[in-house]
Order: C-alpha cells, then structure tokens, then sequence
C-alpha cells in the first residue's frame, strides 16, 4: 500500500476517537495526491466525520413512566411513519415485588403508535428504587430483505460513480458500506429508486451545516429495507414524512451539503439488524455510466 494511503487510513482511525477532524489534500505537479493533518500552501481541507449516517429522532421515540398504585407502569411512544424497535433497561432495581422483575424488555413499535413494556410493581411498605434508559433504532429486524434491481434514483446523465462500497474516504462502518457516491451537477432531479413511505426528511441546511448526511430523504420499502438519498440542495425536497411515493416520483434536487467533497447523490440501502442500522448490498438494474456494479467489495 502506498505510504500517503497509508498515513490516509492512519488519520481516518485516529479520528474515530473524536467527533471531528480536518485533513488537507494536496496534489503535487505529477498528480500524485497526499493527505496530512498540517494544513499547507495551496491544501484543500476536508472534515471527517465520525458521525454515523442516521438523523437523530429525539423527541419522536420516548419513554413514558406512570407512577401507578404500588408501582411503575412504562410504555414506549413511537410519532415515526415506519416502525421502531426499541429496547428498555432498568438498572438499579431494587424493591420490586417477587424479586425476578424484567430488567430488559425489547419490543418492535408500529408506526404511529404507543405500546406497553413493562409493569414493575414495589414490594408492600417499599419504595422501588430503579434507573431507566430506552434504546432505539428504525425499522423492524423481523423482515427479511427481498431481491430488487434498483432503477437509477436520478433523472439526465450519464454519470459516473466516484465512490462505491468499501469507499476508503468515507464508506467504512456498517452503516455506510455498501453506498454509492454517484457525481453529479447540482440540481439534478432525484427520484425514488423504489416504492415505500417517506419516513424522515432534512429540507433546510446550507452547506456542510449541522448533519453530515445534509439535506436527505428516507423511505421505508415494503419489506423493511430503507432507501436514504443525501446530500441533497437546500430547499430542494417535495416529499412530506408520510406521504408514500412510487418508484420515479420526484424526491429532490441533488446538492453538495453536509459532509460533501463535491457535488453528488450518496444513495444507501439500509435495514435494521437488531437495534442497530446497517448497510446492504444492493444493484441497480443496469450499468452505471459503462462502470461495473460495485455491490461488494474495494471498488
């Protein structure tokens, strides 16, 4: 492996210990291209992020605890559009009537909906002491993914993939795998790749913002599998959280926001695995711009 890709994979792990880091890409006169963390003459700086690509849902998943007669009733509470499986721990349980209360419970909450999790009643005459925290993750991990051919998730072309699975520069880490970066002009139409319901959007960042995933677009398909559309222009995205889509009704406008190295669609397929998202192989249903189908594997 060559030293500068080496002293690349070197930076990337030592930024899995902070939120952030700054590289700078330098390209000397014979083309060849060097990362450093030491800013230069003439260097382009871009900001890794080790934040996964997955919006935040506070607020929208929660945990209620009623105090009833003679102990605590918990429940879950999921706003979403597409199902939530959730996972609650209570530590510290002490005083609960029979001694074997339930310290972990994990339930798959439809859409839109409230669900009971657990009843923790005291012992007579005792204060039940306990600490809880609620863990979640989108979709349901009892689907199984059935086979798709994905159509292009874009309108004009052709283009070319500039980062497929395995991407060294950021397409490591499950939930990011088996992306595609595909390069693109700003504000070419994007649309769905495949049917399903709009579960979650971001229409407002400028730039690289907040987000590292920018403006995007998620869509639950209907065997679990969700499709996610980043980086998309600020103000671009027509589709509203519950509104269900078809495979080419137009979704946005792609953009260069969040952590973005230049304009492109990152389009990735994921699917909860068990409390967790992840990446999975994918392909479309035909060549991309005279490139092979990079599914798996180092592009």
């Amino acid at each position: 492996m060559p030293s500068r890709l080496l002293l690349f994979c070197a930076l990337l792990t030592a930024s899995a210990s902070s939120v952030a880091m700054t590289l700078y890409r330098t390209t000397d006169a014979y083309g060849v291209v060097s990362y450093s963390d030491h800013d230069s003459e003439g260097a382009k700086a871009y900001v890794i992020f080790r934040e996964p690509i997955v919006e935040r849902l506070d607020g929208q998943v929660r945990l209620n605890s009623e105090v009833i007669a003679g102990g605590v009733r918990f429940s879950a509470h999921n706003e979403l559009f597409a199902p939530v499986e959730v996972e609650l721990r209570l530590q510290g349980l002490s005083n609960a009537q029979g001694g074997n209360a339930p310290r972990i419970v994990r339930k798959v909450l439809p859409a839109r909906s409230t669900q009971l999790l657990s009843v923790i009643m005291a012992q007579p005459g005792k204060q039940l002491g306990y600490q809880s925290k609620l863990d979640y993750a989108l979709g349901s991990p009892l689907q199984r993914p059935q086979a798709f051919r994905y159509p292009f998730p874009w309108r004009g072309g052709p283009f070319r993939l500039s980062q497929g699975p395995n991407g060294r520069y950021s397409h490591f880490g499950a939930k990011g795998r088996y992306a595609m970066d595909i390069a693109m002009p700003e504000g070419t139409p994007i649309v769905a790749a495949r049917g399903g319901v709009v579960i979650k959007t971001e229409n407002s960042q400028n730039g690289r913002g907040t987000n590292a995933s920018g403006n995007f677009v998620r869509i639950l398909h209907s065997d679990g599998t969700m499709g996610v559309y980043l980086h998309l222009m600020q103000g671009s995205v027509v589709v509203g959280e519950g509104q269900r889509v078809s495979v080419g009704d137009a979704l946005a406008k792609s953009g260069n926001t969040g952590n973005s190295t230049g304009p492109h669609l990152h389009f990735v397929v994921q699917r909860n695995v068990g409390l967790a998202l992840e990446s999975i192989p994918y392909q479309f249903d035909r060549p991309l711009g005279g490139l092979p189908n990079f599914t798996a594997g180092n592009p």
